[in-house]
């Protein structure tokens, strides 16, 4: 079984971190939400409040195949500033393991270094930060190029994490679950 870290930052956008979450266990992917900021429970940009599986920095990274970034402001200004993130981020881009963020988290991959010479996508309006990194924005939906995956907003959070299911889990289970929510796009 896969295992995929999903990291949950004060601010974050909780539609694209619990999507990501339901749909990767749907797909049996084993996911652990860090909590970044030192505190187990996250309250998201809209108020609403997660109770995390373990601190970032307590969970053991070497037997994970992914780490996920979602977005929301000011969620992944406080991703951005996590050292913990940073080095599992770069860490796993240079493993190859998947490493994918959607809306502006996409912007915390830029800053890490990991998007270099890379296609993704962001957020409408943040592609300048793509582009100053070495990245070639693709204005897409989803991009997936090679071990990176990025989404554009929470609009495009089903197909994201579907991508991020077919990766981790196979095609088979993530079509799976895709038939099972009854996502016909």
């Amino acid at each position: 079984m896969s295992k995929a870290v999903i990291f949950f930052a004060p601010g974050l956008e909780e539609c694209e971190g619990l999507l990501c979450v339901d749909i990767l266990r749907r797909a049996g992917v084993e996911v652990t939400i860090a909590a970044v900021g030192g505190s187990e429970m996250v309250r998201s940009a809209r108020g609403v409040s997660v109770v995390a599986d373990a601190l970032a920095e307590e969970v053991d990274y070497p037997s994970y195949d992914a780490a996920i970034l979602p977005g929301g402001l000011p969620g992944v200004d406080n991703l951005k500033a996590d050292p913990t993130v940073r080095t599992v981020c770069t860490r796993f881009a240079a493993a190859g393991k998947l490493v994918a963020a959607i809306c502006a988290a996409p912007t915390a991959l830029a800053e890490f270094g990991v998007l270099r010479g890379k296609k993704a996508t962001v957020y409408p309006g943040m592609e300048d930060a793509l582009t100053a990194a070495g990245a070639e924005d693709t204005g897409l939906p989803l991009t997936i190029d090679g071990n990176i995956v990025t989404g554009e907003a929470l609009g495009a959070a089903i197909p994201f994490a579907l991508a991020l299911a077919g990766r981790l889990a196979g095609r088979e289970a993530a079509d799976r679950v895709k038939k099972g929510i009854v996502y016909s796009y």
